[in-house]
């Protein structure tokens, strides 16, 4: 059975998902592809005198007591993070002088328990999980790019020792910092841990074997097969993607014997079981009626209904400056005058008001008297006449300049008057009267003078 169809798409896939990543499971088959992987396929032949039965070429059992053919394929279902030994660390781990790490004494004790129940399951097929040196070694050293010879660059050799797994850091314990705030002689290395925008990460590799048969355990036939990637807010990046349809991937060794592999990596996690998707949903449930009633006990529910018919205008506004004056030390008194027709304001409500005295500034050939004076005001408007025809009266924004001598004298600078604009938005107004004043709800100015106003509801 010849296998034509290849997945020539070794690139990353993202995934997003908000159940726990323990329990993701991978389904690995690698296969290596032979001449005898095509006659096991094949119709048998009818025997004869001038045919050789095709048993007489299928290789013998090796010493390891396991046939070759299933050294050929082998099938393993992975979960996140779980550790498969390769032949090489078993080698290396039964050693004790070479264990140096409390990592490695813990896999030592892991593959002395594996070989007392009867040795690994696996043969060709391991993983590195996020712990392992590999882990390390290989994210120090990941080309940025698919050229043969990379020159990395400034910033790459930068962003090579940056690990983004620290989980676990905290930044007060107690009410006290750890840390001071300002560091004024950062290290080499607390600027590539600190200046970077940093996410939580864990690594897995699932790895292949593809050494000949006898020689199991050496580095150079480490293939890697697939890469796992999970941050802490669900997203799962995979190298290559699962392959589903889309055929398996192939791997060619190096070297005087050159070999073809096919693998194949699925996903092979349990679905939710009914009850557990019903109980997830309860759950979700209760937390976002939870959420709602928190999010509704800060709004509250003493909520003024307006009544029907009716019209509420609200205004926030500012006396941001005033320029152009003869004199000193300026003030703005200002009021606003509501129709006398169906237009009211509440009791306490206050439609006028004064800035503080405020002296002036050079801004190039001008003085300018910079207030900041906020104010605002409500009021209701009852629309009796309901035929298109009537137009409501608006109301009118009064205001008056003044300033103040050294005899506590005050003199009228300017003044004027402007109906508030209908519909939000820039505008320039000009003022009724006066000698020298303007608004900016712009800008309401008269002459050279004016004062600047900020209105908006």
């Amino acid at each position: 059975m010849a296998e034509t169809v290849w997945n020539p798409d070794t690139g990353e896939a993202v995934y997003r998902s908000r159940d726990p990543v323990l329990n993701l499971r991978l389904r690995v088959h690698l296969q290596r592809i032979t001449s005898s992987n095509f006659l096991r396929y094949q119709p048998v032949a009818q025997l004869g005198k001038d045919l050789i039965d095709l048993a007489t070429f299928r290789p013998h059992p090796t010493a390891s007591g396991h046939r070759s053919e299933e050294e050929e394929e082998e099938e393993v279902v992975i979960g996140w993070q779980e550790k498969l030994f390769s032949q090489f660390e078993v080698d290396l781990y039964r050693n004790e002088a070479a264990c140096q790490s409390p990592l490695d004494h813990q896999y030592r004790q892991e593959i002395l328990k594996l070989e007392d129940s009867g040795g690994r399951k696996n043969r060709r097929i391991f993983t590195y999980t996020d712990s392992d040196r590999y882990t390390n070694v290989e994210e120090h050293c990941q080309k940025m790019t698919t050229a043969a010879r990379e020159v990395p660059s400034f910033l790459v050799e930068r962003m090579a020792n940056v690990r983004r797994r620290r989980q676990d850091r905290r930044g007060m314990e107690g009410g006290i910092l750890k840390s001071r705030i300002v560091t004024w002689e950062p290290s080499e290395e607390f600027v590539r841990n600190n200046h970077v925008i940093n996410t939580p990460l864990q690594t897995m590799y699932i790895m292949a074997d593809l050494g000949p048969y006898g020689k199991l355990g050496y580095k150079k036939y480490e293939h890697v097969l697939c890469t796992l990637k999970v941050d802490s807010n669900g997203v799962i990046t995979v190298k290559p993607d699962f392959t589903g349809l889309k055929g398996p991937y192939r791997i060619e060794t190096e070297g005087e014997k050159q070999e073809v592999w096919k693998y194949t990596v699925d996903n092979a996690s349990s679905l939710a079981q009914p009850e557990e998707e019903e109980r997830e949903q309860r759950v979700f449930k209760d937390l976002y009626g939870r959420h709602k009633e928190y999010l509704s006990s800060l709004v509250g529910t003493d909520f003024e209904m307006t009544a029907p018919g009716a019209l509420r205008l609200f205004v926030n506004g500012e006396v941001v400056s005033a320029q152009g004056y003869e004199y000193d030390n300026l003030y703005v008194h200002f009021f606003v005058e509501l129709p006398t027709t169906n237009w009211s304001s509440p009791t306490f409500q206050q439609l006028s008001g004064i800035t503080q005295t405020c002296a002036t500034k050079s801004l190039g050939m001008e003085k300018v008297a910079y207030f900041s004076y906020p104010f605002t005001f409500e009021a209701s408007f009852l629309h009796e006449d309901e035929s298109t025809d009537a137009l409501p009266e608006w109301p009118v924004l009064y205001c008056e300049v003044l300033s103040l001598d050294f005899w506590q004298r005050y003199r009228v600078e300017g003044y004027g008057a402007m109906v508030l604009p209908a519909t939000p938005g820039p505008s320039w107004s000009q003022a009724s009267s006066g000698k020298g004043c303007g608004v900016c709800w712009t800008v309401w100015k008269v002459s050279a003078s004016r004062v600047q106003f900020t209105v908006c509801w």
